[in-house]
C-alpha cells in the first residue's frame, strides 16, 4: 500500500517571456500532472507574461514522483500548440517536510533546504524549502524547455495529512 505523504497545492502564479505561437502573441495555459493525476489552468487570451494566481491540488504518495507542467496555446481551430515543457523533482520538499516534523519546527518561518539549478531540474533560479506558520512551502522559478524563452512562477505547499 502508498504511504500518503499528504495533499501538495501546487499554485501556478505567472508565466514570464513566454514564445509567440500565433502570430504575435499566444493564449497560454498550464497543464501540470502528478502520476496519474492531472490538472489545468484557465487559458489567458493574447498574453506572453500571464498571471493567473491558479491553486491546483494533488495528492502525494510514496514513492514521491516528479511534478511535470506543460505550457499550450489554446488554438480555436486546430489543435492546441506546445510552448515549453518543465519538471520539478518533488522529493526536496518532502525531505523537508520529514525534517520539519523530525526537528519539529514551528517558528514563524525557518528555511529548511536551498536548492541550486543544476542539470537534474528546471531551475532558473535558486529555491527555498521554508516553513512558514507550520507549512511547508516552495516558490521557484522553472525553465521551460524545448523552447527559445519562457518561465514559470509556482508556489508549493505541502500540507501533513494529519493537519488537513
Amino acid at each position: 500500500m502508498r504511504e500518503q505523504l499528504g495533499l501538495l497545492k501546487v499554485t501556478v502564479v505567472q508565466g514570464k517571456k513566454l514564445v509567440i505561437r500565433d502570430f504575435r502573441t499566444s493564449d497560454p495555459y498550464v497543464v501540470v500532472k502528478l502520476g496519474n493525476q492531472t490538472a489545468k489552468t484557465k487559458f489567458i487570451n493574447s498574453c506572453l507574461n500571464p498571471v493567473w494566481n491558479e491553486e491546483l491540488s494533488f495528492s502525494l504518495e510514496e514513492p514521491v514522483g516528479v511534478l511535470s507542467l506543460e505550457v499550450f496555446d489554446k488554438d480555436h481551430f486546430k489543435s492546441d500548440d506546445k510552448m515549453g515543457h518543465a519538471h520539478l523533482n518533488l522529493q526536496p520538499i518532502a525531505s523537508s517536510a520529514r525534517l520539519k516534523q523530525f526537528a519539529k519546527v514551528s517558528s514563524a518561518e525557518t528555511i529548511l533546504r536551498k536548492i541550486v539549478p543544476d542539470t537534474d531540474n528546471c531551475l532558473a533560479r535558486e529555491s527555498s524549502i521554508s516553513c512558514i506558520n507550520g507549512e511547508v512551502v516552495q516558490s521557484v522559478w522553472l525553465r521551460l524547455c524545448a523552447v527559445k524563452s519562457g518561465e514559470i512562477e509556482l508556489k508549493i505547499k505541502l500540507i501533513d495529512p494529519s493537519v488537513a
